[in-house]
């Protein structure tokens, strides 16, 4: 019960391969979540925009005569 079994071995191994296989797979990987997370929180701060309202703007009239 100590050891790993063979079908224990072949899943690490199936792991190991997945992650490390390719060149670049994995920066690719962590590359699209960042993406992923990025657009995420830009998403969040388009709806913070869209709550909030707006600013009434002062308008400045040019010189009365």
């Amino acid at each position: 019960m100590g050891s790993l079994s063979i079908w224990h071995w072949m899943l690490v191994a199936v792991v190991a391969l997945l992650l490390f296989g390719g060149k670049g797979k994995l920066s690719g990987l962590m590359g699209d979540a960042a993406k992923g997370i990025r657009a995420f929180k830009e998403g969040l701060k388009g709806e913070d925009e869209a709550e909030k309202p707006a600013k009434p703007t002062a308008t400045v009239e040019g010189g009365k005569d």
